[in-house]
């Protein structure tokens, strides 16, 4: 699966050590989800999603629309 995140990183003129100190994780293993080579876990996703200020459904290229949806409000 092609993801969005490296587009999005490299636009903020972002390196991938600057997102795995974020995420916590180690730089090899964020390449492997750039490049689609494993999957990205919903709490990595979330994170990036919000980091980036836009959707998890953009991230994994269900819409092209950039801008999040609204928070709902948890009970």
């Amino acid at each position: 699966m092609k993801y969005r995140i490296r587009d999005l990183r490299e636009d903020r003129d972002l390196k991938q050590k600057d997102i795995c100190n974020y995420l916590m994780c180690d730089q090899s293993l964020y390449s492997k989800y750039e490049r689609g080579e494993r999957p990205i876990p919903i709490d990595i996703i979330n994170k990036l999603a919000d980091f980036y200020g836009t959707s998890v459904d953009y991230l994994i290229g269900r819409t092209d629309q950039i801008e999040p949806y609204p928070k709902s409000k948890r009970v």
